[in-house]
């Protein structure tokens, strides 16, 4: 098995922190290693070093490396710019045939999510391996919610269709997009959705086979990669890569695809999708209160508090998001940490770029 990292998010909703110089996968936003390296350190028992590769941006390349100097130097692909989760897996996939072949079981996971049970994670990546075990199937883990969410996308689940390991394999129905709140209560209430993951396993030529035949202008893309040197692939990329399509995996191929499976996912998973996912990493105080750095807290409750530097002093507050920065505050409600992305938005048309 080989596992493929993508690195190459902005995580805009967790500005001030996270910004274009620092993107919050190199941020250790729970602890002290940072959610790329925790990555990494979940899948190593599974997989050795020599067969990760992690997809970032360009300009993260010797980030990686520094942070992680056992992965071997060619297995860090540099993307010129973003284009979304399809090209990202098509590089990933090309590399990864060129190298060891198309009958490999890849692994595809994203570099900033929090799973606090590793053995149970890598147990689920054994199981949704085997799974792979027909040449065509296209495998999505996806996880048991917990609650209504409203934050995730969901997946549909049809009847079971196979047993790997000694677990049921559902065949895929389809993905649903984020839900309002009684459409996330009828989901859970149902017990035939899992949140998306966004993870997913196959094999190199299943997932090349699907991406030509879904997304057939990355067909020829595809074969230039497989063909280049590591010399050489950086200039190719560097000429091709902006002009390829911006498609999620999702939209480009899996609502496409015929042999799409989903194992249901029983691990502690949380996708660190906005400041609100600390308050569920870090423990609460007798107030609720969620805090990284130092609170001192007067008749305050159930806030987030995040801070690198200064104390942060809160009195009769409830339910909000304080982050401090050496160069910038946010202050919001907990229920619009989802809208932090809109300050960044704001940031970009000001033309603010020290701040983002």
């Amino acid at each position: 098995m080989i596992a493929v990292i993508m690195a190459g998010g902005t995580g805009s909703r967790f500005w001030p922190r996270s910004r274009r110089s620092e993107p919050k996968q190199f941020l250790p936003l729970v602890g002290e290693k940072t959610l790329l390296v925790e990555t990494v350190e979940r899948i190593e028992p599974l997989i050795p070093l020599e067969k990760i590769l992690i997809v970032t941006g360009a300009a993260f390349v010797d980030r990686v490396k520094r942070d992680l100097p056992g992965i071997p130097a060619e297995n860090i692909l540099g993307e010129p710019v973003g284009r979304n989760t399809a090209p990202c897996i098509a590089l990933a996939a090309a590399c990864s045939e060129a190298r060891w072949g198309a009958g490999e079981v890849m692994a595809v996971l994203p570099a900033d999510h929090h799973i606090a049970d590793g053995e149970l994670f890598r147990e689920h990546l054994r199981i949704a391996a085997e799974a792979c075990r027909d040449d065509s199937v296209l495998v999505t883990i996806g996880i048991e919610p917990a609650r209504p969410e409203t934050g995730y996308g969901y997946l549909e689940l049809g009847d079971v269709c196979q047993t790997a390991r000694g677990r049921e394999i559902n065949r895929l129905k389809r993905f649903v997009e984020k839900p309002d709140r009684t459409t996330a209560e009828s989901y859970v209430q149902a017990g035939n959705y899992l949140w998306n993951s966004g993870m997913f396993l196959w094999r190199v030529g299943a997932i090349r086979a699907a991406l030509e035949q879904h997304i057939p202008e990355l067909a020829a893309p595809m074969a230039e990669f497989r063909k280049a040197d590591r010399a050489g692939l950086p200039a190719i990329l560097e000429r091709i890569y902006p002009g390829l399509p911006s498609l999620s995996i999702d939209y480009g191929v899996m609502e496409k695809a015929a042999d799409v499976v989903a194992l249901p996912g029983r691990f502690p998973w949380n996708d660190v999708g906005s400041w609100e996912a600390i308050g569920d990493l870090v423990p609460v105080d007798q107030a609720g209160n969620s805090v990284v750095g130092e609170h001192i807290s007067v008749e305050s409750r159930g806030c987030i508090v995040h801070s690198t530097g200064k104390p942060v002093a809160t009195i009769g507050v409830e339910d909000l998001i304080i982050v401090e920065t050496e160069t910038a505050l946010l202050v919001c409600p907990r229920d619009r940490a989802q809208d932090v992305r809109l300050i960044v938005d704001r940031l970009a048309e000001a033309g603010r770029d020290d701040l983002l």
